[in-house]
């Protein structure tokens, strides 16, 4: 059954309407199908929500659901707080939803989604959780056949969701300034910007690269406690992780914490050989310093306990990406590791730890101070899982699992979480610290390669980590980034040709032409890991009773005309798992269907 949670959207949540937000006797009022006092009182009336954004798509859908014989109340709402306050209030029967799966692992983009308890999720299938929970323990060879089950009981079987398409990640580059060749594109990892530099090296130290995006209002630059299109590129780029993507959602310590990283035969033990060279950055009128501090074992360990433990943070929302975590700890037992067989292979943990160094481990230290891998003196963190997981590696490479400073973070969180006061306790990453004005104070460490040092509402400035590995290809090239907030697309493609910015991320498809068009530009594009698809109401409407007018609106979406609508540029799906994992699963549209499943809900009113 669909039940009913808060759905913060990861990416792109899409769709709206103007107009003042209802009481909850108002809404209940108007649950039932039809009883909207207008249109033809023989058809059942949907509440479509959107954001004016997804315009376009809102039109499609509910084209095509008129044309089966539903009325249909368009519900767009001008940006996602307004959306939100819609969704809250229960102002719709089905919402255009949108999900990107950042880790590039399957279980992410099901887990958060629609495991009961699920940080977004809105269902409660018992079916579905004994899927999930099997599918996250079993290799790539083996998942295949559960994640086609879990497909085929999500959408076939209960019509829980509705899958539009999943689309292309894109950005649009300014070749004439940037160094085309320095600027990645990732199926799934945020863009990282230590490796981009200006195509006039001279101007890497003193002009910024100016960089979008629409949300001006971030989350929380605290990790843990936002995982959404504010704060998802700025916690990425400053806070380091054990580990990271490659831009083909392969698992790496490239530019990482971790030197090197090891899994050990049983698939619960994950130990990672820690680097020497990065010195938390802070802030000191409004440039970026080295505060002195090496980041170490304390810190890791006491960033992956508390982004387990739900109750670590006041608002903790990412919680259930760690929840495989059982144990975080330094080793100190070098012999221990000469034991220990790699995963799938006779080399030991500590041979997979070794290779590539150019000093081999001498000793292992619990004291980060005490490192210095020239000498051959390394620390290693040792993760154990609750049970086999191999999934664990692609969760901490998620921005949620960026390497906070243990002293820091707990100077600045003093208060008692339990009785938490937003009116009078600050917590560490609140956003209003870093925003210029009376309130003004920044008290963040970044571990990674940029730090936020001030903020207002049209943009944001960074400066480079000076004590991030210095001296290496990873050193960030560019001393200072600019983030401009532009709301609009048309405006920030506009920004983009009038060079006020450098880069467009995530271009619509609309806009395909125009890059292409334009020789300065330079359009880079690859399949996403992104997916649309529409939610329906957990609660008070039909549709979250009955599983036959679920299907009638099912079987109505014809995904081909998205497809032609956007020329090609998007792609079937049939969950968010589609794009990671082939299980042959497609929806198709069947009018006759749609006919029958609307009659049979017919018949029980």
């Amino acid at each position: 059954m669909l039940k009913k949670i808060f759905l913060p959207v990861l990416l792109v949540f899409v769709l709206v309407i103007s107009g003042c937000v209802k009481t909850k006797s108002e809404v209940e009022e108007g649950t039932k199908p039809g009883n909207d006092g207008k249109g033809d009182q023989s058809k059942v009336t949907i509440e479509l929500l959107g954001m004016s954004t997804n315009e376009s798509d809102l039109n499609i859908v509910r084209d095509q659901l008129v044309k089966n014989g539903f009325d249909v109340k368009l519900n767009m709402q001008p940006d996602y707080g307004s959306f939100k306050s819609q969704q809250d209030a229960g102002n719709y029967d089905i919402a255009m939803t949108g999900w990107t799966t950042v880790t590039g692992n399957p279980d992410y983009a099901v887990r958060s989604l629609f495991k009961t308890g699920g940080d977004y999720s809105v269902i409660s299938d018992p079916e579905l959780d004994k899927l999930i929970d099997q599918a996250g323990t079993e290799t790539p060879e083996e998942y295949e056949a559960t994640y086609k089950a879990f497909e085929e009981h999500l959408v076939f079987n209960k019509a829980y969701i509705v899958p539009l398409y999943s689309s292309y990640k894109t950005q649009a580059v300014n070749k004439d300034v940037l160094n085309l060749d320095s600027v990645r594109l990732s199926k799934s990892r945020s863009l990282p910007w230590e490796y981009i530099e200006f195509n006039y090296t001279s101007k890497n130290a003193t002009d910024p690269l100016v960089l979008s995006q629409s949300a001006s209002t971030l989350t929380s630059l605290d990790p843990i406690k936002g995982n959404d299109g504010s704060i998802n590129i700025i916690n990425t780029n400053m806070n380091v992780r054990l580990v990271n993507l490659t831009d083909d959602d392969q698992i790496t310590s490239e530019g990482s914490l971790s030197l090197n990283h090891s899994i050990a035969e049983g698939n619960s033990e994950y130990y990672f050989l820690l680097r020497d060279d990065i010195n938390f950055a802070k802030v000191e009128g409004k440039n970026a310093v080295d505060s002195g501090e090496r980041v170490g074992s304390d810190d890791v360990i006491f960033t992956l306990n508390r982004a387990k433990d739900k109750d670590s943070v006041p608002d903790h929302r990412t919680y259930t990406l760690h929840e495989h975590i059982k144990n975080a700890e330094v080793v100190t037992d070098l012999a221990s590791l000469e034991t220990i067989k790699q995963s799938g292979s006779d080399a030991t943990v500590k041979e997979m730890l070794e290779e590539g160094l150019d000093t081999k481990i001498s000793a292992l230290v619990d004291d980060k101070t005490d490192a210095n891998n020239k000498e051959g003196k390394y620390q290693v963190i040792k993760v154990t899982t609750t049970e086999p997981f191999p999934q664990v590696l692609n969760y901490l490479a998620h921005q949620s699992a960026g390497i906070v400073s243990k002293k820091q973070v707990e100077s600045i969180n003093t208060f008692d979480v339990a009785s938490f006061d937003v009116n009078k306790d600050i917590p560490y990453g609140d956003q209003n610290t870093v925003t210029e004005g009376s309130q003004y104070n920044n008290t963040l460490y970044a571990s990674g390669p940029y730090i936020l040092t001030s903020k207002n509402d049209y943009e944001a400035a960074f400066k480079k980590n000076p004590g991030y590995m210095k001296g290496t290809e990873n050193e960030p090239k560019i001393s200072n980034v600019t983030m401009r907030f532009i709301k609009d697309p048309d405006s920030t493609l506009a920004a983009l040709r009038n060079n006020e910015i450098h880069m467009f991320y995530a271009v619509p498809e609309t806009k395909y032409d125009i890059i292409e068009n334009d020789s300065k530009l330079s359009l880079q594009s690859m399949e996403s890991n992104a997916v649309s698809y529409l939610s329906f109401n957990p609660e008070n409407r039909e549709v979250s009773e009955s599983e036959d007018l679920r299907k009638a609106i099912l079987y109505t979406i014809n995904q081909d005309d998205f497809i032609s609508f956007y020329k090609g540029n998007k792609l079937k799906a049939f969950s968010t798992v589609s794009t990671l994992v082939k299980t042959g699963n497609e929806l198709n549209a069947d009018l006759a269907k749609a006919k029958e499943y609307l009659a049979k809900y017919k018949e029980t009113k």
